[in-house]
């Protein structure tokens, strides 16, 4: 059998993005990701199909693998051919044990590269508007490890030589130790007035910093009760900190976002997210597909075949367009066959669609649902019209109905088909029972309903429940009455049923919440 080959991998700090292009090419390439707790769920994402995740993470009271069961798990795949990525946080060689990993993959003689990260010791900092290094308070800074029991820690650090070496100190994974590392500094030679901050999950929805100085962190510390993992930093550039503290400044920041839209959808949603500082979680539990049944083909095909003849055709959803346009090439059409027909679109995005098509739609609805599109065009359709409606398969029944009141003629076409997706995952419920999901969006009453079959197939018995301690946002009316009738209580409702709609709905969720609590 050939042997595979190990990837050391930097996740970066936290944040997704974070990480390197080639670290991000070796995850989608991987047969299995060896990963621990510090690396971002929403990496494993980007996971081939079928590529297994091994979880080894370490806790602080709790080993799940120790380090040498690690390393003999990286050899064991590497034999059985695999393509491996040891996804470790940060970077890999910053007390990352790499070394150690390398070391005994060389011994077995298994290929392997090491892809650095971007470390927390600068990218923490970085995200409380800490700089390690300033022009006029620190030319150098160090990196040294806390992780340690004081006796440890003297046996390993200088501290004559530590304490005074460079500008700005960086502890990683101190805050167990802050009283002993606090006591060595003022010992040997820092002033007590010297700056100190420590920086909980940095670049995470849930990152926290805590300032004082040498004199007083370790008693504020325990007062706050405040838990690692931190990066703790010492020094005068701690006080840029109340200039630069950009990341808390933004719209999002601290929240972490559910996303439930199908994958091919959700960008535009994860984008807005991110760019106002919050972090989307991904998690798509709809999919559409085209329709490929013979008992649904053949009304389309009938309807294509005297498309020339209709006198209407609405399209509710970006979707229903791009299926349409994908059933109207499969018979040899394109838009020359609708000159005849009124278009009538719900929606900017949908608007947007046809305009690409080089199709102008009429007069936008004021409301984005098909109410709007009765109450638009209403003295405009007239009995003995003909309408066409592309949509999917688990479109509402209202508008055909009120169409027919009216005397028109309508061709229902169920072009795609939306079907349950979402693969297990225990890192979302994790976050949900931790209360770590500060919201919901829901775009669809398909995604309502997709969510909650997904969390019951996990196990969870009582899923709205679940859902309900976070924030529930709907896009629009008819979601939301789909996400109340199946037990959620919607907190928001975006006024303009779009994704921007949605998007300053949740600001304005975020900017109430800091009214209220100030100092949360």
């Amino acid at each position: 059998m050939t042997k595979g080959k190990v990837y050391l991998v930097g996740a970066g700090p936290g944040d997704a993005k974070l990480i390197t292009i080639k670290g991000l090419e070796c995850i989608k390439k991987a047969d299995v990701v060896v990963y621990d707790r510090l690396a971002s769920p929403r990496l494993l994402r980007q996971m081939k199909p079928g590529a297994r995740k091994i979880y080894v993470g370490k806790r602080t009271e709790r080993h799940t693998m120790k380090q040498e069961d690690i390393n003999k798990l990286l050899v064991e795949l590497a034999l059985e051919g695999h393509i491996v990525v040891r996804l470790k946080g940060g970077d890999p060689t910053v007390f990352g044990r790499v070394g150690e990993e390398a070391e005994e993959l060389r011994r077995n003689g298994i290929e392997y590269e090491i892809v650095p990260g971007i470390t927390s010791s600068i990218a923490v900092p970085a995200y409380a508007g800490i700089p390690v290094t300033h022009r006029n308070l620190a030319s150098s800074f160090s990196v040294i490890t806390g992780h340690e029991n004081p006796e440890k820690l003297d046996k390993m650090i200088k501290w004559d030589k530590v304490t005074n070496a460079t500008g700005t100190l960086v502890f990683m994974m101190g805050v167990a130790q802050i009283g002993h590392i606090t006591a060595q500094l003022l010992k040997h030679g820092r002033p007590a007035s010297t700056p100190v901050a420590l920086i909980r999950w940095g670049t995470r929805a849930e990152q926290e910093t805590l300032t004082g100085t040498l004199a007083d962190i370790a008693e504020t510390v325990a007062a706050r009760d405040f838990k690692p993992p931190a990066v703790i930093v010492v020094g005068d550039v701690v006080g840029q900190r109340e200039r630069l503290h950009w990341a808390e400044q933004m719209p999002l920041f601290g929240r972490r976002i559910l996303v439930t839209r199908s994958r091919s959808q959700a960008s535009e949603l994860v984008d807005r997210i991110e760019e106002l500082g919050g972090e989307p979680y991904e998690f798509p539990v709809i999919e559409t597909v085209i329709t490929e049944k013979d008992e649904q083909l053949e009304p389309i095909r009938q309807a294509f075949a005297k498309i020339e003849s209709y006198d209407w055709v609405f399209f509710t959803s970006v979707n229903g367009v791009d299926y349409f346009f994908r059933h109207l090439e499969r018979e040899g059409l394109d838009i020359r066959s609708l000159h005849r027909a009124r278009i009538a679109a719900v929606g900017p995005a949908t608007i947007e669609a046809l305009k690409l098509r080089g199709i102008r739609s009429e007069a936008p609805p004021e409301n984005f649902d098909a109410e709007g599109m009765i109450a638009a065009y209403g003295q405009h359709l007239l009995p003995g019209q003909r309408a066409l409606l592309p949509r999917g398969d688990l479109a509402r029944s209202w508008l055909p109905e009120a169409l027919r009141e009216r005397g028109l003629e309508v061709a229902e076409l169920d072009t795609y088909e939306t079907v349950l997706t979402g693969e297990d995952d225990e890192e979302l419920l994790d976050l949900l029972h931790d209360d770590k999901i500060h919201a919901v969006t829901f775009t669809s009453s398909s995604t309502v309903r997709n969510l909650l079959a997904v969390l019951e197939r996990m196990g969870e018995k009582n899923a709205a429940e679940l859902l309900n301690r976070a924030s529930i946002a709907c896009i629009g009316p008819q979601t939301a009455k789909t996400a109340e009738e199946a037990g959620l209580n919607v907190d928001l409702l975006a006024e303009e049923a779009t994704i921007e709609g949605l998007i300053r709905c949740l600001c304005d969720w975020k900017a109430a919440s800091d009214r209220d609590n100030p100092n949360s």
